[in-house]
This record gives structure tokens, C-alpha cells and sequence, in this order.
């Protein structure tokens, strides 16, 4: 990936403070590249009237001369560092002064969002980072809570309310040691209450995205504690049962040891289990079945908001499609070869030699590890399949789930040699994955060896049932010498896939 610009974007939140720096490619892709994270706690020890306190706010000033210092030594330009500050500032009376002390101090002209503003980059965060089409978009934060209803894409009723970690905790949940039910109670009822001022959050809701970094951290946790095999909750679904196990487990515990638990971050354990209270009273009022979590936050949302524009809404038109290219563009993948690739396996799974086949979403993960199937060569041509599954994996693919980025990355880990299996992401699959993976792998060593020399001779592929056994047709342009004796050398898999030797015509 060439880089053709740097964006920073600073998010000045009630309980962190953090800059990213998003890097660009000519060809229109982009990924984060750089992050600073302060634990500011801006929102903490708030005085009689609201006010931020000296402390915290010198601790804000200084970690902004970083941040500032950071940008500058690493060359991103003024025009392109967007500071923004979210409800501890805004909220405060001396909100504005920390604004002005800031500029003074650094330069950076901090932006204070509105309500409204904030729960909108939220949404546009979570729209481009998700499948999601209906349901509510939440962004749960330090100081306060976002709720976003969505349909067909389309942003409706915005709305926020001063419910974040931050704040739950330190007004209900100030003791150093294990939680009392009344405290918990408390906390339930009094976000209920809130909540009642926006009556559509309540119930028939089949799908809640969640964002925010408690959101993440209590995704990770439950990951964790059901031993899954993923260090990226993209994708993840926190279920009803996961978030209550979690609520009781956590105020079982001191603040202290609530950072023992696995998947919580350090610096959090004061403020999880108010957070993880008011997600458990959210998700009780959408009547989702469990939050949906997304990697991007606020912070994704303002930069995407720019890199869209002039859209309205800036909306990629499919996130799955999309996410796939742009892992394949940041490593450089010869799309040309990738998607012939892509071609030929669909013109294979289409002709299955089996009825029911192929089942429903798997000619998706098929053409994705296709246009995947060959970015571990950023890495290094020896084990590239290898190089291109950890990639994946790593990425985490918006868009997809956990179990379809595992099976998209098997598939590309496979797609040269090996037998192919689950391995241990066998915990993130259902029953049949096995014989798919077998499937997708079979048809992509196939394709791959159709256009070994890529060159595109081999313009499509078919198969037809003789005599009990499959044939392979081609129509070629030119020489398909090496194309034939390739695909013959899978025929083994092929069997072992479809139960039907392979013959080249």
C-alpha cells in the first residue's frame, strides 16, 4: 500500500483520550497506522457544579502537548489532525476553557461535539463497519451513552443521555469493594428511567451494534471465558447470558481485581461493571438477542465521515465487499489475477456435482478467499498461504463474522497444500464447516492452477457428471498445458470433497 495522505484524529473522551492516525492509499484504501492512548479519566473527581477538576485537566493539557508534539515530529500537516471533544467537555461549565487552554498551549482546534453530532458519527462508524441495515446503533463511552435508531442504513431518531462508565460509576458503584445489590439496583432503575424518554428503544429490535472501548473490553472477556480462538472481537456477539455471567462475576470483585479478569484492560476496573450494567439494561429494552461489536468507534466515524464525503450519508455501498478489497489493495494483491481466480471458482461451485450444494453464504466466502487467497505475499512468497490466513485473521473483516473471517482465512491457508481442517478454530464453527472449508479449499487449488501462469488463457471452467466421475471442461485462449496438469493434481481433494474423481477434458 502506497500512502497517499495521513489523518489524525483525536478523540478527547470522558474517560480516555486517544489520537489515531489513518493512512490512505492512492488506490483508495486506508488503515490505521499509529494510536496514542492516555487514561485521562477527564470525566472523574467532577466538582459540586459539574466542573473539571485542576488535576484533570492538567493531565488533559499535558497529554495534548504529546499528542501535538506527535503529529508534528511525524509530519502530519495542521489541516489534517481533527481534535474532537465529546460529553465530559462538552458538559462542563469549564468545558470551553480547557478548549482555549488547549489551543494556547498546542495549536489543535478542538471541536466540542454536540449530542447529536456525536451519536451521528457513531452511527457512521458502525454502518460502515457492519452488515447492519435495521436495528440500533449504541456507543457507550465515559461520560455518556449514544443511541442510534437505524433502518435501511438511513440514520432516524439520535439520542443521548449521561450514562456513561465514568459517570454510572462513580454516582452508583463508589466502593472499593465488592458491589451491593441495592447499588446494582439502583443503576438498573435509574437507566431505565432515563431510557424511558426514548420510547423506540424499547423492544422488537433484532440487531444492536455496540461500540466504545468497555463494549470491547467486556466482548474480549466473554471471548475469553468461552475460550474462543479470536484476539479481534469484530463481529463478536455478546449474548444476554455472556453480559449477565459477566455482570455478576465483575461485582463479585473489587474495582482492584476487577482488571484481573481476562480480557479486561487495566485502567478499567473502576469503571466495567458500571458499564456493563447499563449495556445489560439496554440490551434488555431493544429486546436484541445480544450486542453486536464493532472495532471502530467515534473516532473511525469522523474520518470516514471525511474520506466519504460529499456522500450523504457517507456510506460504503456493501461493507463485506469492501472490506475485502481493502485488505487486498493495502497488501498490494494483483486484483486482476484475484478476481479471475474469483471467477473461475463460481463458475465451479455453481456446477456442484452434489444437490443442496452450494449452501447458502458460501459462494461469498469462497470469492472472498479468493481475492484474498495471495496477500501473504506482502510478507513473503515461502508459506504465503500461511502468511495470507494469519493476515486475515488479523484483520478481522468488517462486515463478517468471526466463524465466516476463520473460514475465509482456512480457506486461503489451503488454498496450495495441506489437508484441510478446522484446527482450533473449530470452537467458532457449526456443524458442516468442516466439509465447506473442504469444499472452498478443493475449488481454490483448482482456480489457482487454471490461472498458474496468470495470464488469463483460461477464460472460464466447467463441470459435468460421465460415467461416474466429474469433468473439468475448459475454454482457453491459448495453451493450457499447465493449467490441465495442475488441476489434475487435485483431483485427490476433489474427490475427498465431492466423493467423485476428476477428469481434465
Amino acid at each position: 500500500m502506497s500512502i497517499g495522505q495521513r489523518t489524525a484524529v483525536i478523540d478527547l473522551g470522558s474517560n480516555s483520550f486517544r489520537l489515531v492516525v489513518f493512512s490512505s492509499g492512492e488506490n483508495g484504501c486506508w488503515r490505521r497506522t499509529d494510536e496514542l492512548q492516555e487514561m485521562v479519566r477527564l470525566g472523574g473527581d467532577l466538582g459540586a457544579g459539574g466542573e473539571l477538576s485542576p488535576q484533570r485537566m492538567a493531565h488533559a493539557l499535558e497529554t495534548l502537548r504529546v499528542f501535538a508534539a506527535f503529529c508534528a515530529t511525524s509530519g502530519i500537516r495542521a489541516d489534517d489532525i481533527q481534535p474532537v471533544a465529546t460529553s465530559a467537555i462538552r458538559d462542563a461549565p469549564n468545558g470551553e476553557e480547557l478548549v482555549r487552554r488547549a489551543r494556547r498551549a498546542t495549536g489543535l482546534p478542538i471541536r466540542i461535539l454536540s449530542q447529536t453530532e456525536e451519536a451521528w458519527y457513531s452511527y457512521v462508524a458502525a454502518v460502515n463497519s457492519t452488515s447492519l441495515r435495521d436495528g440500533v446503533v449504541l456507543d457507550l463511552g465515559g461520560g455518556s451513552l449514544e443511541l442510534v435508531d437505524v433502518a435501511d442504513r438511513q440514520a432516524g431518531e439520535l439520542a443521548s443521555w449521561p450514562l456513561g462508565a465514568v459517570r454510572t460509576s462513580e454516582r452508583f458503584l463508589r466502593g472499593q469493594g465488592p458491589a451491593k445489590r441495592g447499588e446494582i439496583a439502583a443503576l438498573r432503575k435509574h437507566t431505565r428511567r432515563e431510557l424511558a424518554s426514548a420510547p423506540w428503544v424499547a423492544g422488537g429490535h433484532e440487531r444492536l451494534v455496540g461500540l466504545g472501548g468497555s463494549v470491547r473490553n467486556l466482548a474480549q472477556a466473554a471471548a475469553r471465558a468461552a475460550e474462543l480462538p479470536i484476539d479481534s472481537v469484530q463481529g463478536f456477539v455478546l449474548g444476554a447470558d455472556a453480559l449477565d455471567a459477566l455482570v455478576e462475576s465483575l461485582a463479585a470483585r473489587t474495582p482492584c481485581e476487577r482488571e484481573g479478569v481476562p480480557g479486561i484492560k487495566r485502567g478499567r476496573g473502576e469503571v466495567i461493571l458500571g458499564a456493563a450494567i447499563v449495556l445489560q439494561t439496554v440490551l434488555e429494552l431493544t429486546g436484541a438477542p445480544g450486542i453486536e461489536v464493532t472495532e471502530a468507534g467515534l473516532r473511525e466515524g469522523v474520518f470516514l465521515a471525511s474520506q466519504l464525503a460529499p456522500a450523504d450519508p457517507p456510506l460504503v455501498p456493501d461493507v463485506r465487499a469492501a472490506s475485502v478489497r481493502n485488505l487486498a489493495m493495502q497488501h498490494n494483491v494483483d486484483l486482476v489475477h484475484a478476481e479471475h481466480i474469483a471467477e473461475l471458482a463460481h463458475q465451479l461451485l455453481g456446477a456442484l456435482p452434489d444437490a443442496g450444494l452450494p449452501e447458502p453464504g458460501e459462494p461469498e466466502l469462497v470469492e472472498a478467499a479468493a481475492l484474498l487467497h495471495d496477500v501473504g505475499l506482502a510478507v513473503d512468497y515461502d508459506d504465503h498461504h500461511k502468511h495470507s490466513s494469519y493476515l486475515i485473521i488479523g484483520s478481522g473483516l468488517p462486515g463478517y463474522t468471526p466463524r465466516e473471517v476463520a473460514l475465509i482465512a482456512l480457506m486461503a491457508r489451503y488454498h496450495r497444500k495441506g489437508t484441510p481442517q478446522l484446527g482450533p478454530f473449530a470452537a467458532l464453527c457449526r456443524p458442516g464447516d468442516e466439509e465447506l472449508l473442504l469444499r472452498g479449499a478443493a475449488l481454490l487449488r483448482i482456480a489457482e492452477q487454471l490461472e498458474r501462469n496468470r495470464d488469463q488463457v483460461v477464460r472460464s471452467a466447467h463441470l459435468r457428471r460421465a460415467n461416474g466421475s466429474v469433468v473439468l471442461e475448459l475454454d482457453a485462449t491459448g495453451d493450457t498445458q499447465v493449467a490441465r496438469w495442475g488441476a489434475e493434481r487435485q483431483g485427490e481433494l476433489f474427490a475427498r470433497a465431492f466423493g467423485f474423481p476428476l477428469t481434465v477434458a
